[in-house]
């Protein structure tokens, strides 16, 4: 069946189909090979349905962001929320500094800070999923590419994927000996150093290997103006390695094994700020300083982590094109974050603060165990075919300490299963039809084993059938037409954090969120040196998870809305203007709201609400937005390319991202959103020998805009913004066949 990029499905043993349509950008292959000749895209495989496909053939929504691309979004010491806005209805965002970030997808997410919240984006690593909100900070590096799958993705992946998929798969070991060291010194004493290595370990190359290591470091450069210590927080040092070891005797068979950790120590969590904006609106006042804090509490906001995992992938290859894949997985972490919560003291403020408060939390103990079997076979020319079986089981402790009560111990079980099924059948030479499910049994255990005032066990638990349909359409050499429904859910929730703040009634559970989702859109290469992809997109959400936080009532509550909407539209492009010159552009609109009239939460104690207000205090959430769900996001990058020989170049390269008007919380309010906000970033260098070095000068937040990111809200007007502005220089070696 013909196709825009070669329509073959590339079968490699284990790799299997899922089915959706895409949107993709990446960028042009600049190494020097192409200088000699004009360059033309390449093609981009990813594994967005299980196996290696062209992205130009997988109907999903997708946008595959290169590794190198990633590099330079973290070259300053940046983690995960990077790649917030990055990639068209992508966000991230997180009030616990480096740890628990939080992700939405079109406008869909979760904004609970709980460190046993649920997301409704997934994050999967090396095909192992990170459940935990702790576990989807661990930091990237040494990576092939990061996958992005926007839309329900509940049949080949499962539960809590009603908004998406982040994939992040790192560089596999090869036969060849490759591998590179990095090292960028940067404003604030940011050092940093990377490092991998991997190649075959035997003469017969049926044992091969790859180690990776990651050190990210910065000085404290945060002043505390309430005790008088200068550079008294904002510094990190984070290590993490990663050691994979690949085992082939025969082309029917291999086993990869992977262990990986990370050591966190640093001074990060969040600087909240007391009573930075406003008020009657939301931009940074005379109380603002960036460099400065008035914290009383917090300990100068000490956070740590230590994590390791590891996981075994068994792939069996029977001939006849069937496959059978095995994925077992263990992951355990703990961590602990103290923070100022109130942002400031009672005497010097800034501002009026009613009553000081900090609070300390932590993940015991936690212990995460996956296992999947996957079964595919390439049935005929036309016909393809893959089914699974899935275990997840998890348990960990979340410990809370407010310091004007003892601390409490909220223990949670979850375990589920599921088996699952997908097929995809060419109806005519042009068209192609997939279809499929999964049926999913979800349970949740809390209990409260050391805690002042006992509970009684909760449990909740769920069964749901999630599906989707795709048809795909090659209308001509150039565009592909595609159309998805996907149905997918977010399974029962219990949050149980208000037991640490005396609450009466400290238990609250939210029933599953179950959402359906139609989009239709094209992808198309338009001769060698253009790529475009859209979508857009229609979705409804029934009884949707939401978490009432904060407010003059200090609680955290998790609601179910009636129902939810969200449309919007997603765009990608990439360009080769010139042989010399790359551009790409990446695009979203996105419209939510809330459709509830009985739904209300509790208000800021001194901010400016603008929702309608009942006769208790309460705020009417009726037609709001959703939760920090951006209106629109733009991303622009140019790279352009001064070739000096046929081996060395000079290069330029500009990246812009902007996020739309972004609501913080549930009630809109005169103070707690963001406005439009943009920052630049700009990196210059040399690269010789063609591609082995590279030294370059960069600069992330380029103008050190500053941006009001999210707030505080039961208190005073306390607010927290972006990083700082970091200037920095990196040396790079890339050795062997990279």
């Amino acid at each position: 069946m013909p196709s825009i990029a070669s329509r073959s499905r590339l079968p490699s043993a284990g790799h299997i189909l899922v089915a959706a349509a895409l949107t993709a950008v990446a960028p042009v292959d600049s190494t020097f090979a192409q200088q000699s000749r004009s360059p033309i895209l390449d093609e981009i495989v990813v594994t967005a349905q299980r196996r290696e496909e062209n992205i130009l053939d997988v109907p999903i929504s997708v946008t595959a962001l290169p590794g190198d691309r990633v590099d330079v979004l973290t070259a300053g010491g940046e983690d995960v929320l990077a790649l917030a806005a990055r990639v068209p209805s992508l966000y991230a965002e997180s009030s616990n500094g480096r740890l628990a970030p939080r992700f939405y997808m079109r406008g869909l997410g979760n904004s609970d800070f709980d460190l046993a919240a649920s997301q409704s984006v997934s994050i999967i690593f090396d095909e192992v999923v990170q459940e935990n909100v702790i576990l989807k900070s661990f930091p990237i590096f040494d990576i092939d590419r990061v996958e992005v799958l926007r839309g329900p993705q509940g049949t080949l992946f499962g539960r809590n994927t009603p908004a998406g998929i982040i994939k992040f798969e790192t560089r596999r070991p090869t036969e060849d000996r490759d591998g590179y060291i990095s090292a960028t010194l940067g404003s604030y004493g940011t050092k940093n150093v990377e490092f991998a290595l991997g190649g075959s370990l035997n003469e017969s190359q049926t044992l091969m290997g790859r180690v990776s290591f990651l050190s990210q470091n910065r000085e404290d450069w945060v002043d505390n103006g309430f005790t008088g210590e200068k550079d008294a927080m904002g510094g990190f040092s984070e290590n993490a390695a990663r050691i994979q070891l690949l085992y082939r005797p025969s082309e029917a068979f291999e086993a990869l094994f992977n262990v990986h950790g990370r050591d966190l120590d640093g001074r990060t969590a969040s600087f909240f700020r007391a009573n930075i904006i406003g008020p009657g609106n939301n931009k940074l006042n005379e109380n603002f300083d960036r460099d400065v804090v008035f914290f009383d509490g917090g300990g100068n906001n000490p956070q740590e982590a230590e994590a390791w995992g590891s996981s075994l992938r068994l792939d069996f290859d029977f001939g006849n094109g069937m496959t059978l894949t095995s994925i077992s997985a263990y992951e355990t972490v703990e961590n602990r974050s103290l923070g100022d919560t109130d942002g400031g003291n009672l005497v010097f403020g800034p501002g009026f603060i009613p009553f000081p408060s900090e609070t300390q939390d932590g993940l015991d103990d936690l212990e995460q165990i996956t296992q999947e079997f996957r079964l595919a076979s390439e049935a005929s020319d036309r016909l393809f075919w893959q089914a699974g079986v899935f275990w997840f089981d998890s348990d960990f402790s979340v410990q809370t300490f407010p310091f004007f009560v003892p601390p409490t111990t909220v223990r949670h079980e979850n375990t589920a299963w599921a088996v699952f099924g997908q097929v995809a059948y060419d109806l005519t030479d042009a068209m192609t039809l997939t279809v499929g499910a999964r049926y999913t049994d979800d349970e949740k255990d809390m209990t409260t084993p050391e805690t002042p005032n006992p509970q009684p066990p909760v449990n909740v638990s769920d069964e749901q059938v999630s599906w989707d349909v795709s048809l795909m359409y090659q209308l001509n050499d150039n565009w592909n037409l595609y159309g998805r429904v996907a149905n997918g859910f977010r399974a029962p929730s219990i949050q149980g954090r208000n037991i640490a703040f005396l609450d009466p009634n400290p238990f609250s559970i939210a029933d599953s969120e179950t959402i359906l989702s139609t989009e239709v859109g094209f992808k198309s290469v338009l001769g060698e040196r253009v790529r475009l992809n859209g979508a857009v997109y229609y979705y409804t959400i029934d009884d949707m998870q939401l978490s009432a936080i904060g407010g003059n009532t200090n609680s955290n509550v998790l609601v179910n809305a009636d129902k939810g909407r969200g449309i919007g539209v997603d765009l990608d492009t990439e360009i080769l203007l010139t042989d010399n010159l790359v551009v790409t552009f990446g695009g979203s609109w996105n419209d939510t709201e809330i459709d509830d009239p009985n739904l209300r939460t509790a208000i800021c104690a001194q901010c400016t609400v603008l929702d309608p207000i009942d006769n208790e205090g309460f705020a009417l959430l009726d037609g709001n937005p959703f939760p920090q769900a951006p209106d629109h996001m733009i991303n622009f990058t140019a790279r352009y390319t001064l070739p000096v020989s046929d081996d060395d170049e000079y290069f330029v390269l500009l990246d812009y991202v902007q996020q739309g008007d972004t609501n913080f919380f549930l009630y809109e309010s005169a103070e707690y959103h963001s406005g439009t906000i943009w920052e630049l970033g700009l990196r210059a260098g040399y690269v010789a020998n063609g591609g082995q070095w590279e030294l370059s000068v960069f600069a992330r937040n380029l103008t050190d805009e500053e941006n009001l990111k999210g707030g505080i809200d039961f208190n005073n007007l306390t607010g927290f913004v972006n990083e700082p502005r970091i200037f920095g220089v990196n040396i790079r070696m890339n050795f062997g066949a990279y």
